[in-house]
């Protein structure tokens, strides 16, 4: 159980930088406005996301966006949740991944139920802004992290079955041969 309160308090502190980082933004910069940070590749910039990833969604009917950015996203929360719980005995790293998909959820539903729209301001790009990544924000960095960690564990448990296999094709067959 020690791991869960770690996890927990993990998911505390990402969840409380993410809104405070929002708030900084939100108090310090006025809507649109783009500060460099490293000339021709990074700014902070104040941006509100109506939509989902890279604004999916945004202009979407009401009723769309209240099942796809509100509703739904507590229902998967509470199955995250279970999935954490459910690989706490597993490697650190996936029940860590599960964590972190938790805070960025709960980080980015927090503004979404508080504001209407998620507040993102790390904002990347080519020379200039016109040729930039879609802005993020601390609780999607979480998220993608998460994918990550993901990943690795596919490419783990994908090794430990070819493994399996192997060991299970190699070895010295105990029944008696007709």
């Amino acid at each position: 159980m020690t791991r869960f309160w770690s996890l927990c308090l993990v998911m505390a502190t990402l969840i409380i930088v993410d809104q405070l980082s929002k708030g900084a933004i939100q108090t310090n910069l006025y809507y649109g406005q783009s500060i460099p940070v490293i000339d021709g590749f990074f700014s902070i910039a104040y941006v509100k996301n109506t939509g989902a990833a890279f604004g999916f969604g945004a202009g979407a009917h009401e009723i769309f966006r209240i099942v796809m950015f509100l509703a739904l996203p507590v229902f998967f929360c509470g199955w995250i949740f279970y999935m954490l719980i459910k690989t706490l005995k597993n490697p650190f790293y996936l029940s860590l991944a599960y964590a972190l998909i938790l805070a960025g959820a709960i980080g980015n539903l927090i503004d979404r139920f508080s504001l209407g729209y998620v507040v993102d301001f790390l904002l990347f790009y080519w020379k200039d802004e016109s040729n930039h990544f879609p802005a993020f924000n601390v609780a999607d960095s979480c998220i993608t992290v998460a994918a990550g960690l993901l990943i690795i564990d596919f490419f783990v448990q994908l090794k430990a079955k070819k493994a399996a296999d192997q060991a299970g094709q190699n070895a010295p067959n105990s029944l008696p041969k007709p």
